[in-house]
């Protein structure tokens, strides 16, 4: 059984950093055609905030490039994100997301387990 469990979120002052975790089980991270960060802020549809696809390209909203990165560590199945130079329009529950199949040249990552998200509060 596959399961995502995010870490590390939490409230910071605008201008600040933290870095997001997804420990996962029952499926090997080297193994994934993609994962993601997600995120959802209240009254808002889930957005998708970064991707890192199976052997390591990546693509990021334009809201977040310059600001956030996505990386994995497939020896410790573990997903990051280290978000930096934060800001209160970045406040939302963050959501892990993993694909078996992705394709990178279309920016293509159909999404088959996810996470429970944890939540980021940027304050002004």
């Amino acid at each position: 059984q596959v399961q995502l469990v995010e870490s590390g979120g939490g409230s910071v002052q605008a201008g600040g950093s933290l870095t997001l975790s997804c420990a996962g089980s029952g499926y090997s991270y080297s193994n994934y055609g993609c994962m993601g960060w997600f995120r959802q802020a209240p009254g808002k549809e889930r957005e998708g905030v970064a991707r890192i696809y199976r052997f390591g390209s990546t693509t990021y909203a334009d809201s977040v490039k310059g600001r956030f990165t996505i990386s994995k560590d497939n020896a410790k199945n573990t997903l990051y994100l280290q978000m930096n130079n934060l800001k209160p329009e970045d406040t939302a529950m963050y959501y892990c997301a993993a694909a078996v199949w992705g394709a990178p040249s279309s920016d293509y990552c159909p999404t088959d387990y996810w996470g429970q998200g944890t939540q980021v509060t940027v304050s002004s």
